[in-house]
């Protein structure tokens, strides 16, 4: 990548994160700290960073909350939770809402190091995935709909959707699948949720005559596209 890789350590631990913070600088990353949750977002707001290392006991707003607030209009960034709560239940906690690594404390910096390489290697190598469905572009990084040169955004919940039934073009994709790998189980308050997310995805796929999701009753939804009409 052209620019340095930006880190963003959120941890109300002044003194281990700023050992922490130089330790990473050392590896050529760019770092900005926050010491709490409320610092953290407007941080983030204004660095827009590649990762987020991030702690969940920290005074104002914790770092699920902020995960939370992120996560409802970016899907992209990478979220580590830095933590010495290590429940089963805050665990999933963590990965319900899109966390992409979950780190005990205390852990040896030269690991998180590793999952951090690992991870943006990852992210660098679906950057710039597209699928075309019809004359359809979607880009899941951008979260973004472009048909015929008029680009519409999509929620992070449509997004994740939409590259589901993407990734099983003209297949059916079962409506518990979608359920527990988008929302975490297959509640009816999630199911409603569902059946309003794809509404919404019908308006957004302009291109309604070659493109389509049907609904297949008691089974889900497929995603159809048929030749693009130029």
């Amino acid at each position: 990548m052209s620019r340095a890789i930006r880190i963003l350590l959120v941890d109300d631990d002044l003194k281990n994160s700023m050992l922490l913070k130089r330790f990473i600088e050392a590896e050529c990353y760019e770092v900005g700290y926050a010491s709490d949750g409320i610092a953290g977002l407007a941080m983030y707001e204004s660095m827009r960073p590649d990762l987020i290392l991030l702690d969940i006991n920290m005074p104002g707003m914790d770092g699920f909350e902020l995960a939370r607030i992120i996560r409802k209009t970016d899907r992209r960034v990478i979220i580590f939770f830095l933590t010495d709560r290590t429940d089963k239940v805050d665990r999933l906690r963590g990965f319900s809402l899109k966390g992409n690594d979950y780190i005990p404390k205390p852990f040896y910096p030269e690991e998180l190091l590793a999952r951090i390489s690992e991870r943006l290697d990852i992210m660098v190598g679906h950057r710039d995935e597209e699928y075309r469905i019809g004359d359809t572009v979607f880009r899941p990084d951008l979260a973004s709909l472009t048909y015929r040169g008029e680009t519409h955004s999509l929620s992070v919940r449509q997004s994740e959707i939409l590259q589901l039934l993407a990734e099983n073009l003209g297949r059916v994709v079962e409506r518990d699948v979608i359920l527990e790998r988008i929302w975490g189980d297959a509640s009816y308050a999630n199911s409603l949720a569902l059946n309003v997310q794809i509404t919404y995805l019908r308006r957004l796929l302009a291109d309604d005559r070659s493109v389509a999701i049907t609904s297949i009753k008691r089974r889900g939804y497929t995603l159809t596209a048929g030749r693009g009409g130029g």
